[in-house]
């Protein structure tokens, strides 16, 4: 497989990024260790959740320890505000966390291993 050019997000102010897949489907939120002054991850961050639209509304929350985690009734649906798309083909990365898109869907790894995949079809987590 072709080595994935690695595409740049801007972050916000206070270091979080946002990026949607080019089918605007699923989108993600990377936030930093410590959080943010509206948001702070459960154990401390840094965090990256991605949630997906359709057929289901379900969120895969990835943390720096431990498997990631699949939440199938996340209740709010914030999902996905006008924002980068990161492109197929594409990948992305920042802090311990890689993801890589495709016209399958998207991958995301932490360092430590663990991850998950997930595209309209299905989602799994590791």
């Amino acid at each position: 497989m072709a080595h994935a050019a690695e595409q740049s997000i801007p972050a916000s102010a206070e270091g979080q990024i946002e990026f949607n897949t080019p089918s605007d489907n699923i989108g993600c939120i990377y936030t930093p260790k410590g959080g943010t002054s509206t948001y702070e991850p459960q154990d401390g961050g840094p965090e990256l959740s991605c949630s997906r639209v359709e057929p289901s509304y379900i969120t895969i929350i990835l943390g720096p320890n431990g498997p990631a985690t699949l939440i199938k009734n996340p209740g709010e649906q914030p999902c996905c505000s006008d924002v980068t798309r990161l492109a197929y083909g594409n990948s992305w990365s920042a802090g311990p966390f890689f993801c890589q898109s495709s016209t399958k869907g998207l991958t995301c790894t932490a360092m430590n291993g663990h991850g998950f995949f997930i595209s309209k079809a299905k989602a799994t987590v590791k």
